[in-house]
């Protein structure tokens, strides 16, 4: 009980898929009933008057056989061993894929920092040269080395897509 009141569901929702926050929520849900059931169980009574069930009653034999078998009464012992087998494996899934998630997570994180560093360092567009540019897409050396040959001098698509700009006329 102490860990749940220790756990901030709130953000740990923020964190989650929408799918696992509903199966948290179900299972909180399912917990908080079951506790409220253990609790009036508890406060339920649990003795038997017999004595009141043999001054009411004229066949005191019935309230008799009913007093021994409620004696007698033991309850049955259930081995859950199966049940906490299934539960730790079901554990064991959910920590792998916690830990998986974790893993891709601190990678994209790694890489968006790169990126920033990248961003933060890179110069301004009007200070780039054509050799920088080179430099950081290869390809496009070879890609305008072929339309020259080929006297190929306008760029597929581009006017169809962003139309002809001309200035003065």
């Amino acid at each position: 009980m102490s860990a749940l009141k220790k756990v901030d569901f709130g953000k740990l929702a923020a964190t989650l898929r929408p799918d696992t926050v509903a199966a948290l929520n179900t299972f909180r849900r399912r917990h908080a009933d079951l506790t409220k059931k253990i609790g009036e169980l508890r406060e339920a009574q649990t003795t038997v008057d017999f004595a009141t069930y043999r001054t009411v009653l004229q066949n005191k034999k019935i309230v008799n056989d009913a007093e021994k078998a409620f004696q007698l009464y033991q309850p049955r012992a259930y081995s859950l061993a199966e049940q906490l087998r299934a539960i730790d494996t079901q554990e064991a899934k959910a920590v792998a894929a916690a830990q998986a998630t974790e893993a891709r997570i601190n990678q994209e994180l790694a890489e968006l920092k790169d990126l920033l560093v990248n961003i933060e360092t890179a110069r301004p567009i009007d200070q780039l040269t054509v050799d920088d540019v080179v430099q950081a897409v290869p390809e496009i050396d070879s890609v305008v080395e072929k339309m020259a040959r080929r006297n190929q001098w306008r760029v597929p698509g581009y006017y169809e897509k962003f139309g002809e700009f001309r200035v003065g006329f």
